[in-house]
């Protein structure tokens, strides 16, 4: 396990810190701030428990049963029951690093002094991730609101020593033997505990906080295959001068602009756009890269910003307030999050079909400029990569209905209570598959590119271009030449992406990228 510690406050969390939990291992503590404000609100919970009059979460019954005044006998049965009955979900078992960094989201919002939960129970917690301990959480349950109640109530199912769970060594044992394993005693949940602990958007916020990261490397990335596919087609490399982009002064078009030309500088390539037929102007798939990725990059930007909001949010109903109050509330409710989830879906979509255009391109010998028939080594004895673009074009395909958005599908529930719901969950799962797909179809593109840059005998091709063919090609990913089983080579260029060291191959010679 990394070392590195996440000290959690009542606020500040960023980022950073949610990948570090939930990729990185790293530990969780909390701050002697958090530990007053959480003590704080608990002595707030308690004197409205000992009060007569009904409190919604704290005395009451929950969601279309809320009219109901539980007695003083039941109150822990009813939190149990509620984290019992709620622990519904079903399906494949969601990822490791999804369910970590719900189970630290949710303990942020426990550790700002909010939820009225106890000290005891927000350490338990944090020893259960400490522990690596990792509830099963089911891929169906969420309609994200009242947030993602079925994944959270899998987790606190795991606290109180019961479902099933996932010890650091990957192996799926009762959750009791786990936590006996570790030394750490199961919770016995008091009034209102159960309920903050599964209201949240922590699953469907710490999906978009670990896409975002993930789409910021792709989209540097595609920038990079971009500028070997316009070196590949003898493409003019003046339309990425920066004052064309600064008359149309979007950031993230800027950015790529740049990108690709620190790609392409000092190619030998460029510029011979007139050689072999007359050009005036490359296709749109490569002129306008910057346009469409930089429209993405600014996408992404927006979507950072939302996400900093919510990591800055005490999402729970009801919320304790300074001032003593225990107010009910919408801030459960997941649109913010899924908005921005179904946008991000739609433009990764968009750069994949840009890629995939490429690569067609590339392959098409009415349109490469001199390449041979899908980059063949001997065309017709050989098909080259006609079905690499095959390939491409499904995943292409599939991420445009992936891109449909799931936040406007709202569906009632909770006896029409709940009659309407962010579909967030939901929104975040598609995404993550989007994103596996886009990491695809960028290698696709790096296939094919660097292997019709070889093609082009007598032309030098940029320092970095030069740099990217030597790491892929260590890397296991063949050059031209005869045809081969391709599914190998096509798995090493997508591990080269997937691991970041495309980016990392580039960067020695141009710099950092944005």
């Amino acid at each position: 396990m990394d070392m590195h510690t996440v000290v959690l406050g009542t606020s500040g969390t960023t980022a950073a810190d949610v990948i570090a939990v939930a990729r990185g291992n790293a530990r969780v503590e909390l701050s002697q701030e958090a530990v007053t404000a959480l003590a704080a609100s608990r002595e707030i919970v308690d004197a409205l428990a000992a009060k007569p009059e009904p409190v919604y979460g704290v005395s009451t019954g929950f969601g279309a049963l809320a009219s109901r005044h539980i007695s003083q006998d039941l109150r822990a049965q009813l939190q149990r029951n509620i984290v019992r009955s709620h622990a519904a979900g079903m399906g494949p078992h969601v990822e490791r690093e999804v369910v970590r960094a719900l189970m630290f989201l949710r303990l942020k919002t426990v550790a700002s002094g909010h939820t009225g939960v106890r000290p005891h129970v927000a350490q338990t917690m944090a020893d259960l991730l400490n522990a690596g301990i990792t509830p099963v959480v089911h891929e169906y349950g969420s309609l994200g609101c009242s947030g993602d109640l079925a994944p959270l109530s899998h987790c606190a199912l795991a606290l109180m020593g019961e479902g099933d769970a996932e010890g650091p060594d990957g192996v799926v044992r009762p959750a009791g033997e786990l936590l006996a394993a570790h030394g750490i005693a199961p919770v016995e949940l008091r009034e209102k505990e159960g309920l903050a602990l599964l209201n949240g958007t922590d699953g469907m916020l710490g999906m978009l906080i670990m896409a975002i990261a993930d789409l910021k490397r792709l989209y540097t990335s595609a920038d990079i295959t971009a500028a070997l596919s316009l070196e590949a087609l003898l493409g003019t490399d003046k339309v990425l001068a920066p004052e064309l982009h600064a008359i149309r002064p979007h950031p993230g078009q800027g950015a790529s602009a740049d990108n690709m030309l620190r790609v392409l500088a000092g190619s030998g390539l460029t510029g011979h756009h007139q050689d072999d037929a007359p050009r005036v102007q490359d296709a749109y798939s490569v002129r306008c890269a910057p346009q469409v990725a930089g429209a993405g990059r600014d996408t992404i930007a927006y979507a950072l910003t939302v996400a900093e909001r919510e990591l800055a949010a005490a999402v729970d109903n009801p919320v304790v307030l300074p001032d003593g109050r225990v107010e009910s509330n919408g801030n459960f409710h997941g649109a913010p999050v899924a908005y921005v989830l179904d946008f991000l879906a739609i433009a990764a979509a968009d750069l994949g079909s840009i890629c995939e255009r490429r690569t067609d391109r590339l392959l098409d010998k009415n349109r490469s400029h001199g390449l041979p028939p899908f980059l063949a080594d001997d065309a017709g004895v050989d098909s080259g990569l006609m079905i690499a673009q095959y390939t491409q074009a499904a995943l292409v395909s599939e991420m445009k209905r992936l891109a449909a958005p799931a936040s406007v599908d709202s569906i009632p529930s909770s006896a029409m209570q709940e009659d309407h719901v962010s579909m967030g969950w939901s929104a975040a799962r598609k995404l993550r598959t989007a994103i596996d797909n886009l990491t695809r179809i960028v290698a696709v593109e790096l296939y094919a590119a660097t292997r019709g840059i070889e093609l082009r005998e007598g032309l030098v091709p940029a320092p970095a271009s030069q740099a990217v063919i030597k790491a892929v090609r260590e890397a296991g990913v063949e050059g031209p030449g005869p045809d081969r089983f391709l599914a190998p080579d096509l798995a090493a260029a997508d591990a080269f992406v997937r691991a970041g060291r495309l980016v990392g191959a580039v960067e020695p010679v141009t710099g950092p990228l944005a």
